[in-house]
């Protein structure tokens, strides 16, 4: 079974914040499954499903952001889970443009609070990453302040298909490896053909 979790913060008010990108993934996951995550287990809310021949529990932990190794250390021991393979991490990533979905593992947290918790709790970084990009488009003076502000509609659009992609990521990791998927979602895009006359 391959545990994958989302980060975000629980709460009305932080539900369509850049944080929570990874709570939103989880969601339209198990939307797309016909699943609901509403079961309460090892301080998150968990479902399980199906995704081409994998079992697989979604995760949201219910910690906030800053203590999300708790959940996920409680959620591995309990469903047996083996970190460096078994484990995805989906969250929001200030240093990359909105919109961009990047795969890694093996990093630094680069920041993220709720990464440095998860990577504190299991004592390794060796994890896929979904990171999904969340910078604005000008320059804020509080990053914090900004990653916990409701998005404006403009950005929610280009979020739903960033979602979109996200959920072709993972089940791409799934059927095909990471390796193919790094391949696939990390490649720079192409630069455009110049126009002949």
């Amino acid at each position: 079974m391959k545990l994958i979790v989302g980060l975000g913060n629980p709460g009305i008010e932080y539900q369509f914040t850049p944080h929570n990108i990874g709570f939103l993934a989880i969601d339209a996951l198990a939307n797309e499954r016909g699943v609901e995550v509403r079961n309460r287990q090892c301080r998150a809310l968990t479902a399980r499903a199906e995704i081409g021949s994998e079992t697989v529990l979604l995760a949201k932990p219910e910690t906030f952001m800053n203590l999300s190794g708790l959940s996920v250390r409680e959620l591995i021991a309990k469903n047996e889970i083996v970190p460096e393979t078994d484990l995805i991490v989906i969250h929001d990533e200030l240093d990359f443009s909105l919109g961009t979905v990047r795969i890694h593992r093996r990093r630094s947290s680069a920041g993220h609070n709720g990464v440095e918790s998860i990577i504190g709790a299991l004592g390794t970084q060796d994890f896929l990453r979904i990171r999904l990009g969340v910078a604005p488009d000008r320059m804020v003076e509080d990053g914090m302040s900004y990653l916990l502000s409701p998005m404006r509609k403009a950005q929610l659009e280009t979020v739903d298909e960033m979602v979109g992609r996200t959920l072709e990521a993972v089940k791409m990791v799934l059927s095909q490896g990471e390796a193919a998927a790094m391949n696939y979602f990390n490649r720079k895009p192409e630069p455009e053909d110049p126009v002949s006359c």
